[in-house]
């Protein structure tokens, strides 16, 4: 069973001992999103928490969508700020909105993944240079082709963004070393299976 995710009821609890200026924007932000009623008044009231436990059940969908589809987690804070600047989930014509996202990982998210990569085809790890080539190429990917979602109105469909994974395995794969490796491979491979040269 799934460890329940926690980080916007203790968002909300935060909150609810947070500055009147915090209150405000929050409140406002999920105004824009249509998920707040009436006068904002910077107090941590019903009103407000009614707008935070409806926002919930977004973020929980995205967070789920993100885990089960390997795209990023957001934070509630991000959630709440994408939401307002939206509008909500949907336009006041209730048409499905869509949303462009842009990934872009850091040297210190790739280099693991590198490593792993490397590590199976090449049979070493790779240089800090070498890193730092592959990073640039994968998040120039990642700005290339940026994650494109749409929801609302019963529709909800994500395309677009990279996988990591195969896009370094690609580009290592093709490169001289991993070839030779991979045929040293395959000859020490056949050499065990016939015992040997005699």
């Amino acid at each position: 069973m799934a460890k329940q995710d926690t980080s916007f009821t203790d968002f909300i609890q935060g909150l609810s001992k947070a500055p009147e200026d915090t209150i405000v924007k929050i409140s406002q932000q999920l105004k824009d999103a249509k998920l707040y009623k009436g006068k904002i008044t910077g107090k941590f009231d019903v009103k407000l928490y009614n707008a935070l436990i409806e926002a919930s059940q977004g973020y929980k969908g995205v967070n789920l969508f993100a885990e089960k589809f390997g795209t990023p987690r957001v934070s509630p804070i991000d959630y709440l700020q994408q939401i307002g600047m939206e509008g909500g989930a949907t336009g006041a014509t209730g048409e499905p909105k869509t949303t462009v996202s842009t990934y872009v990982t850091s040297a210190s998210q790739t280099a693991k993944l590198l490593n792993t990569v490397a590590e199976d085809l090449l049979g070493r790890q790779l240089t800090k240079a070498e890193k730092n080539k592959y990073t640039k190429l994968i998040n120039e990917q990642q700005r290339k082709q940026p994650t494109v979602t749409t929801s609302g109105a019963g529709v909800s469909s994500t395309r677009g963004g990279i996988d990591e994974q195969q896009f370094i395995t690609e580009q290592i794969g093709a490169t001289a070393e991993a070839k030779t490796n991979r045929a040293t491979d395959a000859y020490a491979i056949l050499m065990q299976e016939l015992g040997g040269l005699r």
